[in-house]
């Protein structure tokens, strides 16, 4: 990687479970039209196009997730621990 450069991660988890992680209450807001163009309930989410990196934060652990990253980090040399 050279500097300015980033890398797309994708943190997907189906609605169901963002709206059980909620802490705030958003989506029952946005569910309540409280919350206008709520992205994934009155708004649209477009998926990225091609992510570099995709974290099913419903599949894997904080562990994992973390593993997964740190070992994508490490491949690319960007980490060298």
């Amino acid at each position: 990687m050279t500097e300015g450069q980033f890398i797309e991660v994708f943190v997907n988890a189906p609605l169901a479970i963002c709206e059980a992680r909620d802490p705030k209450g958003l989506y029952a807001k946005a569910r309540n039209r409280q919350i206008k163009k709520f992205t994934g309930i009155s708004a649209p989410y477009q998926l990225p196009l091609r992510p570099e990196i995709e974290l099913r934060t419903d599949k894997l652990s904080i562990t994992g997730t973390v593993e997964k990253i740190m070992k994508y980090l490490k491949a690319l040399h960007v980490l060298n621990i």
